[in-house]
């Protein structure tokens, strides 16, 4: 990659947040992926985020109780296993051979022995059992967390989609949540459980020998410390690494739906250094957050280490001074490295607490995002007749760029009206507002008479018809598909709209016909097949609003003359609204709307503003000639 090359990749993806977030105010709509490949902000609340993710546990109080006590016996188990050992040691192991009663010693060291492995065979069971309880508690608050983030993206406006690349937001379907389930899978009961051997290793550490017992303790400040000052380091670096992955993931999945543009333009190089540039910031965070909660197990190691061999000495000193048995002392140096042990695995697991909170953090700030505005007390007439009038519209992405001025048309029920204009006129954000994907900063647009904003825009939505330029299939037969512009529709209307959008002939020579089953946005059919389906999808429509966004613009002349004489059908008795840029599209329109800079220049049927000479008429000189 050459410097200069590199030096762009950097500015592109390595902004701070105010440069970010004055150049998503620079570019209006934008694209949206530079926002997900933008910083995300200053920290959240580590504690807040923390709590608000156990909250997702408390719908399963019960399961988490039993797997606390479980986990309770478990702990419980291994210590009491461990404090065994002082006796088994001082009666059975440790004594003067001259008085020793050899068979019975040994009959006795058998029994305790069995014992010893009942206790561990329960501590092992409870171990089982509360890794399985919470195996399903997390599962669940998981299910529970998707669930909630689908259903929120369902209440965004597509202002939200705009802002967002695609691949970050699925990112936090993936990515994120499997960070949230690795904490609540398996870290979650990992850390109570350590928590409740330190309480009870400090316990039976007193009761054995108070001066071994408080020198432990004493350690323990600097094991906590040392843990601070590198979880401190640590949480930065993890946030930046989801982030950084997000970004990855982002980039690869438009590059993947764009491969086509990519090899078009033989921007493979290009293509190549952004992702190797993407791919080394990923890296290179990721070695930044691995290291430095990496280093946290080695540190904290060998200071356990330092303990248990300052312990071990201080209590032969005891041994030999003061008569301390040497079953106590084996128990306290154990209860040593075992203190030491839990805070240890403590410390190993913050790694997958800062994956988590992290992730936690980017899936609850798509959780927060304001959902798309409706009225309690929203209108749904009976019936919609397609009465559509726009009255004085000033409209813009953003407040500092106005992208429609002064708008004002209207169309009457059954008549179609054609907006024609140069690309960015504003024609697209036309049907946008009528569609209440944005709220207009000032006018007024109604339908019936009635304002938009007071209609249940679920009710106004299927309402209108939408043949948009940008083709979108799902994943299912050609029925389905088609299907999906009226759900109750039987499969006579399907094969009906079908054939008045010229789709029939294609779809009978398909392998399995209207049972074909499309994959990848259908990338198996041509550009102007999945037009053609789009369009067979609003026929089935009976909505009384149609919309045609560049309807046409992927299918051949001779394909469009075939389909003019079906979308005739199509449209009539609804209210048509047509934006193309092919004139013969518009040409029966009742009337055209001529658009340049978001203001309409000129409007009348084909006929007068062929006769006006206007821009309307150059246009149409222009194509004439092409043609």
């Amino acid at each position: 990659m050459n410097p200069e090359r590199a030096l762009r990749l950097k500015e592109k993806y390595g902004q701070t947040a105010q440069t970010q977030q004055k150049k998503e105010m620079d570019i209006g709509r934008g694209p949206g992926r530079n926002q997900a490949m933008g910083a995300h902000g200053k920290p959240k609340n580590m504690a807040k985020t923390l709590k608000r993710l156990l909250a997702y546990l408390g719908k399963e109080k019960k399961l988490i109780l039993l797997a606390l006590f479980t986990t309770l016996v478990f702990t419980v188990s291994s210590l009491t296993a461990s404090y065994m050992l002082r006796p088994i040691i001082n009666r059975f192991i440790y004594f003067d051979e001259t008085q020793a009663d050899i068979s019975g010693r040994i009959a006795g060291l058998l029994s305790a022995l069995l014992v010893l492995a009942a206790v561990y065979l329960l501590a092992v069971l409870g171990q089982w059992l509360s890794q399985r309880i919470m195996l399903q508690v997390s599962q669940s608050a998981l299910k529970r967390m998707r669930k909630e983030l689908f259903d929120k993206l369902q209440t965004l406006p597509i202002r939200y989609f705009d802002d967002h690349a695609a691949g970050d937001i699925m990112s936090r379907f993936t990515n994120d949540v499997d960070a949230v389930g690795e904490l609540l899978n398996t870290t979650l009961i990992q850390m109570v459980s350590g928590a409740i051997t330190i309480v009870g290793t400090i316990f039976l550490m007193l009761y054995t020998n108070l001066i071994l017992g408080a020198l432990t303790i004493l350690i323990t400040p600097v094991l906590v410390f040392a843990s601070r000052l590198i979880v401190k380091k640590g949480r930065n670096a993890y946030r930046s690494q989801q982030k950084n992955l997000g970004t990855l993931n982002g980039f690869v999945q438009e590059m993947l739906t764009g491969q086509r543009v990519v090899k078009a333009y033989s921007h493979e190089e290009i293509v190549v250094d952004e992702f190797s540039y993407l791919n080394e910031e990923l890296m290179q965070s990721q070695i930044k957050a691995q290291f430095r909660s990496g280093i946290m197990g080695p540190v904290t190691h060998q200071l356990c280490n330092m303990g248990y061999a300052l312990t071990a000495c201080v209590g032969a000193l005891l041994v030999v001074k003061r008569g301390f048995d040497l079953g106590g002392l084996t128990v306290s140096v154990n209860y040593t490295r075992q203190f030491n042990r839990p805070i240890n695995e403590i410390s190993m697991q913050m790694n997958n607490v800062f994956s988590a909170l992290a992730g936690a953090e980017r899936v609850f700030e798509a959780m927060d995002q304001e959902p798309e505005k409706r009225r309690v007390d929203a209108l749904r007439p009976d019936k919609i007749k397609g009465d559509i009038k726009v009255e004085h519209v000033n409209f813009g992405y953003t407040p500092e760029r106005t992208i429609l001025h002064d708008l004002s048309f209207y169309a009457k029920p059954g008549q179609k009206i054609a907006f024609v204009g140069s690309t960015g006129a504003g024609k697209t954000t036309v049907t946008n507002l009528l569609s209440g994907f944005y709220e207009i900063q000032e006018g007024q647009i109604t339908i019936d008479g009635m304002p938009i904003e007071n209609i249940d825009k679920d009710f106004l939505r299927q309402n209108i018809a939408m043949v948009l330029q940008d083709t979108h299939l799902f994943t299912g037969t050609v029925r389905e598909n088609i299907r999906y512009g009226r759900l109750d529709a039987t499969d006579e209307e399907v094969i009906e709209a079908a054939k008045i959008a010229s789709a029939h002939s294609f779809i009978m020579h398909l392998e399995k016909g209207y049972d074909t089953v499309l994959k990848q946005d259908a990338a198996n059919l041509s550009q102007g097949q999945r037009q053609l389906l789009n369009i067979a999808r609003a026929a089935i429509s009976k909505a009384p609003i149609l919309v045609l966004d560049e309807a046409t613009s992927s299918v051949d002349t001779r394909t469009e003359r075939h389909i003019e004489e079906g979308m005739d059908a199509i449209m009539k008795g609804r209210t048509t609204l047509v934006i193309a840029h092919r004139l013969s599209t518009v040409r029966k329109s009742n009337a055209i709307m001529v658009l340049e800079q978001g203001k309409i220049i000129e409007r009348g049927t084909h006929e007068e503003l062929l006769q006006a000479g206007g821009r309307y008429a150059d246009l149409y000189h222009e194509i004439a000639q092409l043609d």
